[in-house]
């Protein structure tokens, strides 16, 4: 049996002005997008760092810096697959993720089933494995109504 690994991630994105707002790879119009380098999306970013962490590969921001204009405005499901090749060259893939977002907007459930599907798909893994999750703040801080955050959990052998 293959060593099982496990890596938690975090990302957070204040909101930008104008653009789409993308969470899993799926785009939320109506809502502007997140503020970033790349295109912001913190589900796939959170995602990429609990991988990175189970491989013990450190963070996004080393493989990813927000300084290499080759990465400007990258899709956060191409920077998911980069980081699955990643771990992959040190002979670990992705076994399960469970996401959670964390933001006042957009509505996440009309969507939930279109983000899993994206995951799953770019992290080469069942369905079945692929879970997400959203909650809001409740006026209690974290992402104040001005931001989106995303924690994931992840499994890799």
């Amino acid at each position: 049996m293959a060593e099982q690994r496990f890596g938690l991630g975090f990302d957070v994105h204040d909101f930008g002005t104008g653009g789409t707002l993308r969470l899993g790879g799926v785009a939320f119009d109506g809502v502007p997008s997140l503020a970033g380098h790349s295109d912001g999306d913190v589900v796939c970013h959170a995602v990429a760092d609990a991988l990175l962490g189970a491989a013990a590969m450190g963070d996004i921001g080393e493989h990813f810096p927000d300084t290499d204009p080759a990465i400007a405005g990258i899709p956060g499901t191409e920077l998911l697959a980069r980081t699955v090749a990643l771990i992959g060259a040190c002979g670990l893939r992705p076994r399960s993720v469970d996401a959670t977002v964390i933001a006042e907007q957009p509505p996440i459930a009309p969507r939930r089933d279109t983000m899993r599907m994206n995951l799953a798909e770019t992290l080469g893994v069942p369905l079945e494995l692929v879970s997400v999750k959203a909650t809001r703040p409740e006026g209690l801080g974290l992402s104040g109504g001005v931001g989106c955050v995303a924690l994931a959990v992840v499994s890799a052998e």
